[in-house]
């Protein structure tokens, strides 16, 4: 397997005895840490392999994306023809070749994997491109994930609008992604989505060109095999859906818009290899929750800032939002996550994060080299912005100095920053940031005595909702 550059975790900006950590107090938490880690890896795994006598407090026990990457991976390099991802590549590249737009129906972890993806591994203005631009790919769009009537009739509109041109690349498809097929927003979206496609194309093609990424059992399955689509994809049994972007669920809608899976799981693969044999006090995930826990037991810390300094990963920002809040906020307690963009919303929040409550940890995710070549300030003829003598500085060397300026700002006030760096937004970076985030969350978890798998709260809502629904 190929070793791509690795994470770093840069915690300095929260050692120091009078307003963050202390070298002691963050050996004594790895210890215990190194301890859930070997749960997480050997008693939990021992215990969803064999599927029965699992204790009552670790149900569910969704641990399946621990060994999801290894496995799809193993799958592919030994029976490459009759493996998962050599159907997902295939099924890829027949919508590629098919159709010019792709709506993708989902909520929460059925989506937000993909999007993050979407903007982080690609062009920013991806849909925008000409199609050759776009290496002859799909545009993506995402729907299902709200009960906003506007912006549903928007996207039909636009649907509707290309389909009346009569060009052939005009057509689009459906990937459609739910676990039970119950969740109502994904559901009503698909009777509105198949209408229109069936009022557009007719019924007959709707087989090719719908692709279910659903449980073996339950309402979309059953409705997959009414329609007779030709292709359906699986949500790996004891994969929750906040956990489920190494499935198809995140890996279709990637391979679809051009974005190499392979590496993904590969940079997922290397994360989890690092967890399993690094030292504790060497070893990112072990690291990152030490800092965060206890910087919240320790220091009141109970709002943790992801501030993504570059636009490309605000999605994969809500994405560990999404993760954290479902996974820790139960019986209590649980961390406030919040994502920010930097620069952009230095114009917002940054008061209130320097001087509001002293309630935040600042987590910083930065960049180390961006994709695209540097793109200095330049000259114009004019100088009345005074910028002259910044001319030959690049956008990174400014973001750069924002970088240091913020964090300076916070250490000098006694607020504390960590710093996570991403080699670069391609996939094997995002594979190991996703895969990091997962396990972090689960052993933190873990470390807390709250059974990160499961979402109760969420349920609450779904009930009570059809309780006013059928009221109406």
């Amino acid at each position: 397997m190929n070793q791509y550059p690795s994470l770093r975790f840069d915690y300095s900006g929260c050692l120091d005895a009078n307003y963050g950590l202390t070298e002691s107090q963050l050996t004594t938490a790895r210890k215990e840490l190194a301890g859930y880690r070997d749960e997480m890896l050997t008693t939990d795994l021992e215990l969803f392999a064999r599927g029965t006598d699992i204790p009552p407090e670790k149900i569910p026990l969704d641990a399946g994306f621990l060994e999801l990457p290894d496995r799809l991976l193993d799958e592919y390099r030994t029976v490459r023809g009759l493996s998962e991802l050599k159907s997902i590549l295939a099924t890829a590249k027949r919508l590629q070749e098919s159709v010019d737009r792709v709506v993708v129906l989902g909520i929460g972890g059925s989506y937000m994997g993909a999007r993050a993806i979407l903007e982080s591994c690609c062009d920013p203005f991806y849909n925008d491109l000409p199609r050759g631009e776009r290496g002859g790919r799909p545009k993506i769009y995402f729907a299902g994930n709200n009960v906003d009537n506007d912006y549903t009739q928007g996207l039909l509109h636009l649907l509707r609008s290309t389909n009346a041109t009569g060009d052939p690349q005009s057509k689009w498809g459906l990937v459609v992604i739910s676990k039970s097929g119950g969740t109502l927003e994904t559901a009503a979206a698909l009777r509105q989505f198949i209408q229109e496609f069936v009022s557009s194309f007719g019924a007959e093609t709707l087989p090719e060109f719908m692709i279910p990424v659903t449980g073996s059992s339950g309402k979309l399955s059953d409705l997959a095999a009414a329609i007779g689509c030709k292709v359906q994809f699986p949500v790996p049994d004891g994969v929750g859906g906040r956990f489920s972007i190494f499935s198809a669920v995140g890996l279709l809608p990637a391979a679809i818009m051009g974005a190499d899976i392979i590496k993904l799981l590969e940079g997922a693969s290397q994360m989890n290899d690092h967890f399993s044999r690094a030292r504790p006090e060497e070893n990112l995930v072990i690291n990152f929750v030490a800092v965060n826990r206890l910087m919240e037991l320790q220091r009141g810390c109970q709002t943790r800032v992801l501030s993504a300094w570059s636009s490309a990963l605000e999605a994969a920002g809500l994405w560990y939002d999404q993760l954290l809040a479902e996974s820790l906020g139960k019986h209590e307690q649980g961390a406030l996550p919040l994502t920010v963009v930097n620069t952009r919303d230095l114009h917002s929040r940054a008061q209130q994060h320097q001087e509001g409550r002293r309630d935040k940890l600042m987590n910083n995710l930065v960049v180390d080299r961006y994709r695209h070549d540097s793109l200095a300030i330049g000259k114009i003829g004019w100088n009345q912005d005074g910028l002259d003598s910044y001319a030959e500085l690049t956008l990174p060397q400014v973001m750069n100095a924002a970088i240091q300026g913020t964090n300076h700002s916070y250490a000098a006030d006694q607020r504390p920053s960590t710093n996570l760096h991403l080699p670069t937004t391609d996939e094997a970076s995002l594979g190991q940031f996703f895969q990091m985030m997962m396990l972090a969350t689960v052993l933190e978890g873990r470390w807390m005595g709250v059974n990160p798998y499961g979402q109760p709260g969420v349920e609450g809502y779904k009930m009570h909702m059809k309780r006013f629904l059928e009221s109406q």
